[in-house]
């Protein structure tokens, strides 16, 4: 195979190449999202006999003040030989430092990603957990809450004792909701999160009515009555794309957290995915097999834990080196970068 076999992926090709991608990150619809961010899109099908057989999304972000650039292809498929050979090409032609590879591959026999004479290293800054939470959708509701951890359980019927509700709410209000609450919830937590117009446009950009191969946006909400006012107190973005459920964001207010209304919202996503009929929910990300408890990222993974699903472990994080020196200088830069971050957090 050549990298001519490569084609531009455009609108007319939409379905094919969603058929062989297997992550929202990489779907069509993701693509044009991140146009409208201002991120340049590169999206390329492989061809054989006739036929698109793989593919990939990378992005290209550009360094401040210079002319230079990073790539970014996060849970694409295992890189041949000749898709590295055309990210090679495409992070010349793009004056990129390096593009950074994120598969969406299993670590089951503790892998290491080498393919011979490819530049390619481990990351230096990894962007995606290496770990996550996969439920499997396929048992019945008694089954599910049989499998989650006890005070999982017991934390759902709290939810509902206190008369929580869950919702589908994808409208202008749902969303003003969840934006407020991820606000605050940023605010609280002292995390880096993405700003509101890149939610805005997210929620602008994805159909909210599931298709079989189109990636859709699905928002939750959990309300809470008190003294005739309603209350939002959990909301929850929700991606469906092929046959499984996603959890990539999710926001939460300060008041009235004795409800346990962040347990009753999982639930209600998990009854969501299983009356879509798809077979997995996969909570996007978590921490390894040995957490550590004053990991600021602790709590969540605990959360996500109670629900009964198989912690999964991926192949990592890698880096297609381009220019070996700049990649050596910015290594460094970030390095020095992420350290004052967090002296000023």
């Amino acid at each position: 195979m050549r990298t001519n076999n490569f084609i531009d992926i455009i609108e007319i090709d939409k379905e094919s190449y969603n058929k062989v991608v297997h992550h929202p990150l990489q779907s069509y619809e993701w693509g044009q999202f991140r146009k409208k961010t201002g991120v340049k899109v590169v999206r390329c099908g492989f061809v054989k006999n006739g036929k698109i057989v793989s593919g990939f999304t990378l992005t290209i972000h550009k360094i401040p003040y210079t002319n230079l650039h990073i790539g970014y292809l996060p849970k694409g498929a295992m890189p041949t030989k000749e898709i590295l050979e055309k990210l090679a090409s495409i992070g010349k032609s793009e004056n990129c430092i390096f593009i950074q590879l994120e598969p969406n591959v299993q670590n089951t026999q503790n892998y290491k990603l080498q393919i011979e004479n490819s530049n390619l290293k481990p990351s230096f800054h990894p962007l995606f957990t290496k770990y996550t939470f996969v439920l499997d959708l396929q048992p019945s509701e008694e089954e599910l809450l049989k499998n989650m951890h006890p005070k999982t359980r017991y934390n759902i019927k709290v939810a509902k004792k206190h008369g929580v509700w869950v919702e589908e709410d994808s409208s202008k209000e749902g969303f003003e909701n969840y934006i407020n609450l991820m606000l605050e919830t940023t605010n609280r937590q002292k995390f880096y999160a993405h700003t509101r117009n890149y939610h805005k446009n997210l929620w602008e950009s994805l159909s909210k009515a599931f298709y079989t191969n189109n990636l859709t946006y699905h928002l939750f909400n959990a309300k809470y009555k008190k003294d005739n006012k309603i209350y939002t107190l959990t909301s929850w973005v929700l991606f469906v794309f092929h046959n499984t459920l996603y959890y990539p964001y999710g926001a939460s207010g300060n008041l009235f957290r004795e409800t346990m209304a962040s347990n009753l919202i999982a639930w209600e996503a998990i009854l969501f995915g299983k009356k879509l009929n798809l077979k997995n929910f996969d909570m996007w990300g978590a921490l390894g097999p040995n957490p550590d408890k004053n990991d600021p990222w602790y709590g969540f993974h605990r959360f996500k834990e109670g629900y009964g699903g198989k912690l999964v472990e991926f192949v990592g994080s890698y880096d297609l080196v381009i220019n070996p020196l700049l990649y050596q200088f910015y290594k460094a830069v970030d390095k020095l970068r992420w350290f004052f971050l967090r002296l000023n957090k």
